[in-house]
């Protein structure tokens, strides 16, 4: 990437010069340049070279008022000369490399150097041809013919290693190419909004070019470099590259300078884009990150060699790492053990990923001491027999037909293991998560992080957002109070005095966005089409209503002659604009929260349009009489009011709480939000499944309490809390403020509506709950949220819902699953899909459990008995690739039911494996146990066949052994129809034919089975068997389904013995493997987990890294660019030690007084940081916190992820 400004500039940078020179009067490197200016450094260098904003609007040839020309010919130059708004992705792996990595299982290498161990050691003859002094270990051979045979074995076992590679790697191929598709979706629907030709325009980010004018407002995500033109009460939060936490207020004449990947946190305004793609800030950082990834390792691991600090190499290590997104078995141990220094995590590892990987591990041990104790007997006997019982003397030339026979003992022994180590477990998982993802597009919910998707199936509480979510968010005006009169439907203007409909009119008109607009129905006879904000929409429809045009009024006065505004946002719960008036006086128009608003009006206007007095005791009568009868009607209460001020003395614009103060009232409007008609049912649902559902709104609390009634969150009867933001906040803290759990605990369980409420208060109910401890199991939240400010709750809880509509970018960045639809009923269906994956995954367990416990057992006693295995290396891999690959896609493709909604949350420290599966798995093992010992030792008797135990080492493969091997086959076939039902249900049989991937994969195998037994000859040791042998085989297989129904008979409460297994891992483990962080046990199944959640979600502002990894490029590629020329640049990075760029999603403050970071937060400066380049704001197990807490020595944490590395 750090050639790409060529790939993406068709001429050379010297032609561009040139080009400039023609077309426009200033460079691509001059506005480079111009772009790492800040402040007043910022104003006096655009003061110096181009006048003013409009000069260099001038120079770029756009207007300030009216933007670019639709000029299709002049934006394709603009994108020659100055680049398109595009930061090129990092090539994905090719398959190739995604064989490699499969190649890389420790298990699977065993196996290959076996084989090939195996393969050399089979043309080895020994000399003279008697080999009788060997003893009777090549016995059998009778005919030439088989001799030679004796390389198929090994070729076999290579040829299975390949296809059990190539599968995997295809798996892994599609699983990248399908995030990709979801990534690239996400990233074209990422628009912004820029004026051309005068008309606002909504396009997408990537064609954007320098010189448009573009607007910004309250919670977006800016996509490109640009300078202020205009703007109102600006705060932007520049931590993702700063490191900053404080908002930076800008403003045209202090700080005018606006940089992609930053967020807007309040107000609005303009900018002129002035750098685009890889040109802008965030596209240098970029650039310098994606520079060549041997050569950056090679030189972070030079540059971590030089450096005295011990842990610098590991943190080299880790950034090489984290770039790159599929990461092979090496990363893990590095990985793992960063993730252990990190600070104490933000998020636990998902449910099922905890429990999965330490059921995987638990296996996998238990088939290490099998297969070890299986190789030991084995040579053991054949020692003792050989050596001791025949009394047989070494000979030299025997050595390699010995060593022949302990490779053959070892590849069985191998092959036990990797039948018991159910690597098909990560598998499973991620096509299960995979599939679900692709189907939940459907269902309207985008998931950003996969195991989000899975969390969702335990989820026992959400706090929903109401306005949107659950109501239309299509607000009209309904009822109207002005001028002492209360209409309860919208008036003629004739029952309005023509004073107050003056005022009101342009009240309303000037003091909301001009972004906010109503246009004309898109069908005859439809609804006309809100735009923008929907409570300014609503009142702009109300102006509408009354016979004036709201559009006249903003033509007069447009935005840039506003003088100043105060913006909209959760702490003031109200908007102000002022205006200047002809006679040089101003005038304040405001709107809000009625109940607030109120408090702050001193006079109201009377009937015929003058003001009187309106005293405290005018207002609690309004209160009652006009403000409560609204809201119990389900109403949102807005107030607008005015106030006239003199030009002298000048009004102290900054003491805003002196400004808005001793207003007018002119209105209080009544807004109705209908509830959507699916709503009630969905809610029904959630607590038919157990699911609480709590309102968190900002709204008042009668029109809060009447939603949820109609909602059917709070019912008559119930035992149920509703209460307001600041009593709420009163009754859990104490004396010092400080948020108290026991408080909240007293609170949480009966509060069903919090009305008037922060985003604070969000998101101290949201930590309230997770951290409660008073239920047995720990709580699992699900929140939505919308707004900028939202994004502490969005990421506190276990899964954040952004609303893909009305939601900021902030809130979107923030969140685990972007809901397309901003319904209510979307995040049932998430919560579906989310059962549906646990549930899966549990068939899945239960079939390969089974699968595992017969076969280890067979091999093992097999062996020890007969001295070899009944099921041979090259069947068993068959085997582990059905009960694997297939078995996983078949089990995990498994469409969700309704039924799933029926019963309660597992909880998080519920077992994966239940008493019901454990009673299946040991159920079904012992039928398949019974049969194959029967069939290995009287099967030669039943079936009137040549026994073939005891057969020598190249022997031909017997009927005997391959009835063994084709009933296990067809036991498992059947077992798996078996195992589509985990909770004792009867009907197996039930929905089969919803789920085709299941039969084609279920048919397939028995194809190729038959084509096995019939045609697979010496390499799959089998020998063809007639129809009769057919039958009997088919006949134990179907026996499978009527055990089943035999098994399901048992009551499982009567099986007291049964233990569950796969508990989530104890909180005391967890301390314990974080004492034992250097003895980590290397964890394939984590590893395997982790990287099946990559590539998620390339974004601009998601970097994460810290000086020295730049410093280590800049030696040769910073060399190369055009050195800045100020010594306070940005990127001048050896000026400034304490640029520290960290991810940009964490450092939203956290409102909250008590979670406020101290001053002195950066003591971190001069100490050697991590590196670690995070690629996704929010990803599953990111452990970066705002502040470190105070017990935790060292490094603040980094970021843990693969999902989307760049």
């Amino acid at each position: 990437m750090a050639n790409s400004s060529v790939d993406f500039h068709p001429k050379k940078p010297g032609m561009d010069g040139k080009a400039c020179a023609e077309d426009f009067e200033v460079s691509l490197e001059e506005l480079r340049a111009l772009m790492e200016f800040r402040g007043a450094e910022a104003l006096q260098k655009i003061q110096e070279s181009y006048g003013d904003t409009e000069g260099l609007c001038h120079r770029l040839k756009t207007s300030p008022t009216d933007g670019l020309s639709d000029d299709p010919a002049d934006l394709e130059k603009r994108w020659q000369v100055f680049g398109q708004n595009f930061i090129p992705p990092k090539k994905p792996k090719t398959f190739l490399q995604l064989v490699w990595e499969a190649l890389q299982d420790v298990t699977l290498i065993i196996l290959e150097i076996a084989a090939i161990i195996s393969l050399g050691l089979s043309f080895y003859q020994p000399p003279g041809g008697d080999s009788e002094v060997c003893g009777n270990v090549s016995g059998g051979m009778e005919d030439e013919g088989e001799a030679e045979a004796g390389w198929i074995e090994g070729a076999a076992i290579l040829l299975s290693v390949l296809c059990v590679v190539v599968v995997t790697a295809f798996n892994d191929w599609s699983k990248e190419k399908q995030f990709r598709g979801l990534q690239s979706r996400i990233e074209q629907e990422q628009r912004f909004a820029v004026v051309r030709n005068g008309t606002v325009l909504q396009i997408p980010v990537a064609e954007m070019v320098v010189g448009d004018v573009a607007q910004v407002k309250y919670g977006d995500l800016l996509p490109a470099d640009g300078v202020l033109i205009q703007g109102n009460d600006l705060k932007i939060d520049e931590s993702s590259l700063t490191g900053e936490s404080d908002h930076v207020r800008k403003a045209i004449d202090r700080d005018p300078m606006l940089l992609s990947g930053t967020h807007v946190m309040e107000g609005s305004g303009k900018m002129v884009v002035t750098a685009v793609g890889i040109n802008s800030q965030t596209g240098i950082i970029f650039t310098l990150l994606g520079a060549g990834d041997v050569e950056e390792e090679k030189k972070e691991n030079k540059k971590g060699r030089k450096d005295e600090h011990r842990n610098k190499e590991k943190q080299d290590e880790a950034v090489a790492m984290e770039m790159q997104p599929l990461k092979s078995a090496e990363g893990g141990e590095v990985e793992e053990r960063e993730k252990k220094k990190a600070s104490v995590p933000k998020k636990e590892k998902s449910v099922l990923q905890g429990k999965l990987t330490k059921l995987a591990v638990q296996i996998g041990k238990a088939g290490l001491v099998m297969s070890a104790i299986t190789v030991i007997i084995l040579m053991l006997y054949f020692v003792i027999e050989t050596f001791v019982v025949q009394d047989r003397p070494w000979l030299t030339e025997c050595t390699p037909i010995y060593v022949q026979y302990f490779v053959k003992f070892f590849i069985i022994g191998v092959t036990v293991l990797v039948v018991a180590v159910p690597e098909g477990l990560p598998l499973a998982v991620t096509i299960s998560l995979a599939y679900s993802v692709k189907k939940m597009m459907k269902d309207n919910n985008l998931v950003r992080h996969l195991d989000a998707c899975e969390t969702m199936g335990n989820a026992t509480a959400i706090c929903s957002d109401k306005t949107g979510t659950l109501t239309t968010n299509r607000m009209t005006a309904v009822q109207i109070y002005i001028g002492d009169q209360h209409f309860h439907e919208i008036p003629t203007p004739q029952h309005i005095s023509h004073h107050a409909l003056e005022l009101l009119t342009t009240a309303i008109s000037l003091n909301s966005a001009y972004t906010s607009k109503i246009l004309a129905a898109d069908k005859e006879g439809g609804l006309p089409k809100q735009v923008g904000n929907k409570t300014e929409c609503a009142l702009l429809g109300l102006v509408l209503d009354l016979k004036r045009d709201y559009q006249c009024v903003r033509e007069q006065i447009p935005e840039e002659k506003l003088y100043k505004v105060y913006t909209f946002n959760s702490v003031r719960k109200s908007m102000s604009t002022v205006v200047q008036l002809p006679d040089r006086s101003f005038r304040i128009y405001s709107k809000g929260a009625s109940e607030i608003l109120l408090k702050k009006c001193s006079s109201v206007l009377s009937r015929d349009g003058g003001a009187h007095p309106f005293r405290p005791r005018d207002r609690d009568e309004m209160v009652k009489k006009v403000i409560e009868p609204m809201a119990c009607d389900g109403l949102r209460t807005i107030c607008v009011a005015y106030r006239d001020l003199t030009a002298d003395p000048l009004p102290e614009w900054d003491n805003e709480a002196d400004i808005i103060n001793n207003l007018t009232c002119i209105a209080v409007v009544g807004i109705e939000d209908p509830v959507r008609p699916e709503v009630p049912e969905a809610i029904r649902k959630c607590q038919r499944a157990g699911i609480t559902v709590r309102m968190v709104t900002g709204d008042n609390i009668n029109t809060a309490r009447a939603i949820a009634a109609k909602c059917g969150i709070i019912q008559a009867g119930d035992d149920f809390l509703c209460m307001e933001g600041k009593d709420f906040n009163r009754r859990i803290r104490n004396e010092k403020g400080e948020v108290e759990q026991e408080r909240i605990d007293k609170i949480w369980p009966k509060l069903r509506v919090l009305a008037r409420s922060s985003p604070t208060d969000k998101h101290t109910l949201v930590k309230g709950i997770i951290d409660s401890t008073i239920c047995e199991q720990r709580q699992v939240v699900a929140v939505t949220g919308d707004g900028t400010n939202d994004g502490p709750a969005l990421k506190k809880a276990d899964v954040g819902f952004a609303m893909g509509i009305a939601g900021t970018d902030v809130a979107k960045e923030a969140s685990d699953i972007i809901l397309t639809d901003d319904n209510f009923t979307s995040i049932v269906k998430a919560v579906m899909w989310g059962r549906n994956v646990y549930d899966s995954i549990s068939k899945f367990l239960q079939f390969q459990l089974t699968v595992n416990v017969v076969a280890v057992i067979v091999a093992f006693t097999g062996a020890c008995i007969t001295q070899d295995s009944p099921l041979k290396a090259v069947q068993m891999l068959w085997v582990n690739l059905i009960m694997d690959t297939f078995a996983s896609l078949a089990l995990a493709t498994e469409p969700p039911t309704e039924a799933l909604l029926l019963r309660k949350p597992y909880g998080r420290n519920n077992p994966l494996i239940s008493r019901t599966m454990m009673k299946n798995i040991l159920g079904h093992g012992v039928y398949q146990l019974i049969i194959i010992f029967t069939l290995l030792f009287v099967g030669e008797r039943i079936f009137d066949i040549d026994s073939g135990r005891d057969a020598p080492l190249h022997a031909p493969p017997s009927e005997h052994y391959t009835i063994i091997f084709n009933t296990f086959v067809l036991m498992q076939l059947f077992n798996e129809i078996n195992a589509r039902k985990i909770h004792g249900e009867r009907n197996v049989f039930d929905g089969i034919f919803s789920n085709p991937i299941f039969c084609t994969i279920v048919l397939g195998t028995f194809a190729i089975q038959i084509a096995i037994v019939q045609f697979g000859g010496k390499p799959f040791s089998c020998s063809p068997l007639n129809v009769e042998q057919w039958l009997w085989c088919l006949f134990v297989g179907v026996g499978e389904l009527l055990w089943g129904q035999l098994i399901s008979s048992v009551p499982t409460s009567q099986l007291k013995c049964l233990k569950e297994a796969g508990h989530g891992p104890a909180p005391d483990d967890i301390m314990d493997e974080d004492l034992a962080e250097d003895e980590e046990e290397i964890d394939h199944a984590e590893r395997e987990l982790r990287r099946g959640q990559i590539l998620w979600f390339r974004g601009l502002n998601r970097i994460q890294t810290q000086i020295r990894v730049v410093k280590a490029f800049r030696s040769s590629l910073y060399d190369g660019m055009e050195k800045p020329e100020s010594r306070s640049s940005i990127h001048d990075f050896q000026a400034h030690p304490e640029f520290i760029i960290t991810d940009s999603g964490h450092s939203i403050p956290l409102i909250d007084e008590t979670d406020r970071p101290p001053r002195s937060r950066y003591p971190t400066r001069q100490q050697s940081l991590p590196v670690t380049l995070n690629c996704n704001n929010n990803a599953a197990e990111s452990r970066v916190y705002l502040t470190r807490p105070a017990h935790v020595p060292g490094p603040p944490s980094p970021m843990h992820s693969f999902e989307t590395c760049l």
